[in-house]
């Protein structure tokens, strides 16, 4: 008996059904695989869980389209949008603005800087308009040395054998070019060779010489005046100082720094028509007045360099940077001229404008130095030649 009821309890027990212990207790149901069955309540538990899960996996889901509703929340009622959502707009519309204001400076500053060339043409460097007077300085010195590699041979363009010649030269060159000044002065001094000759000179016979120059009868009356006051005050030699020197009929600060420099050798400004385009051009001076340009361009350079800077601006002046039709396209200081494409910018036709040696042209001197004679000048003809 006693085996048949064991074999009973082990059969029940695997169907799942209720055993009694030996203190006569219901043991726990275990399922057919062996496992504790789940009490009622803990099955509800796991039920409730199973059917909580998919909610809150949507929850997780939705949240961030809530956070971009959030951010991008519609406009409230009385159709206004939140703090939150005009600080985002407004950092939104900054981050896309910032590249145009970024582009739209770049563009300003190449508008200031750069010169605009005609098509097919290089832009041009422009100086600033707030340039500063170092800036000045230095840009003014490195043309003079620019010009100075132009033109090694630059000289007074007037033929002389002494300081006498060279100022009744000078006077005589006013309203009219070097080349006829000299291809007029070697017939005057063959007859007055010095200041006491030409003091005591007939006044018909002087103006008939001196009628190729132009205004003849006033150029006469200025040179024989000088003569006899150079006869009279300075016995008969030029004076090498300024004072002195414009204190002579006809005889001005110009024409006295062409005779102090090329004569004495003392440092002096030629303001001339050529000089005061040029300089006005370059920005050097805003001055109009010969004696203003001559201090304000004489305070960008050392004293010694006045003479050859004057050579140098006036040599450029005539054979390339002319007054009515610049030959901007063949100058060598373009990219430091802020005056650059009033003229002819293209090198053809800029080549065609060239003047004297440059162009391929007799100079303005019978006898021009030897210097000149070595870098391709040509000798300018006598009067009635050619």
């Amino acid at each position: 008996m006693t085996a048949t009821k064991t074999a009973s309890k082990k059969a029940v027990s695997k169907k799942g059904a209720p055993v009694e212990d030996v203190s006569g207790k219901a043991a726990p149901a275990r399922s057919a695989t062996g496992k504790k069955a789940a009490s009622p309540a803990a099955a509800a538990k796991k039920s409730v869980s199973k059917k909580a899960a998919p909610a809150k996996a949507a929850a997780k889901k939705t949240a961030p389209v809530k956070a971009a509703a959030k951010r991008t929340a519609p406009a409230s009622s009385d159709g206004t949008k939140t703090t939150a959502t005009k600080t985002a707009a407004t950092k939104t519309a900054a981050k896309k603005s910032a590249p145009a204001k970024v582009a739209a400076k770049k563009t300003a500053v190449k508008k200031t800087a750069v010169k605009k060339a005609p098509p097919g043409q290089p832009s041009v460097a422009e100086p600033p308009r707030d340039e500063s007077h170092t800036a000045l300085v230095r840009r003014a010195r490195r043309i003079n040395r620019e010009l100075a590699e132009v033109y090694p041979y630059a000289h007074p363009e007037l033929d002389f054998q002494n300081p006498f010649q060279l100022i009744v030269a000078t006077v005589l060159s006013a309203q009219t070019t070097d080349l006829r000044v000299n291809q007029t002065t070697p017939a005057l001094f063959a007859k007055y060779p010095t200041p006491e000759d030409l003091a005591e000179a007939n006044a018909e016979e002087v103006e008939e010489i001196l009628r190729p120059t132009g205004f003849f009868r006033a150029k006469t009356k200025s040179v024989i005046g000088l003569s006899k006051a150079l006869r009279d005050d300075f016995g008969g030699e030029v004076p090498g100082r300024l004072e002195d020197l414009v204190k002579l009929p006809g005889v001005g600060r110009k024409t006295a720094f062409v005779v102090l420099g090329n004569a004495f050798g003392r440092p002096g400004i030629t303001v001339d028509t050529h000089f005061q385009r040029l300089v006005r051009r370059w920005k050097w001076t805003e001055q109009t007045e010969p004696d203003k340009i001559e201090a304000a361009v004489g305070a960008l350079f050392p004293k010694s360099e006045w003479t050859m800077l004057s050579h140098h601006v006036i040599f450029h002046g005539r054979r390339i940077c002319h007054a009515r039709k610049p030959a901007c396209g063949a100058c060598p200081i373009a990219p430091l001229c802020p005056a650059y494409g009033e003229g002819e910018t293209d090198p053809e036709k800029a080549r065609k404008l060239l003047k004297y040696e440059k162009g391929g042209f007799p100079g303005q001197r019978l006898n021009p130095p030897q210097s000149y004679l070595d870098a391709g000048g040509i000798p300018a003809p006598p009067l009635g030649a050619g």
